[in-house]
């Protein structure tokens, strides 16, 4: 069984490896798609702060992960058909946006699972961010605990 989720995976944290070691316990290859910052800028504010080639090193370099798959579009059918994926995990947040829509199409029609998980509380890139910043002007620090609705 092939497992696979996308994300962009700036600010390796505790959470994206929670994430990972979940779908470790879904089946035998875990692949991990990573967003170029093109593709990142075409739907968050900011591009990542650590450049694509080092994030797919750090993915590359964990023994829950063993397929490391940069893209370039913003559409997953093309991942999905290349790797012969059995599972695609998503998070809580999926949404209804058209290349979303695209790939549950795609792969519901060849019997494939889709599996939406919770995000682990615990930590968040953005949080990490927030914290350099406020932390390098005023001395301050923001709580890492993250709620999700």
């Amino acid at each position: 069984m092939i497992v696979y989720t996308v994300g962009t995976f700036d600010l390796l944290h505790v959470g994206h490896l929670a994430l990972l070691e979940y779908c470790r316990t879904l089946g035998d290859v875990v692949a991990v798609g990573v967003a170029s910052d093109r593709v990142v800028d075409s739907y968050k504010p900011n591009v990542p702060v650590i450049p694509l080639d080092q994030r797919a090193e750090m993915l590359k370099a964990l023994s829950c992960v063993d397929i490391v798959r940069p893209y370039y579009d913003l559409e997953y059918i093309s991942g999905c058909k290349e790797l012969g994926v059995d599972i695609f995990v998503i998070g809580e947040d999926w949404g209804e946006k058209p290349h979303n829509i695209d790939v549950e199409f795609y792969l519901k029609s060849k019997g494939k699972k889709i599996i939406q998980v919770p995000y682990n509380s615990r930590t968040s890139s953005t949080k990490i961010k927030e914290n350099t910043i406020a932390q390098s002007h005023r001395g301050n620090y923001i709580e890492q605990t993250v709620a999700y609705h």
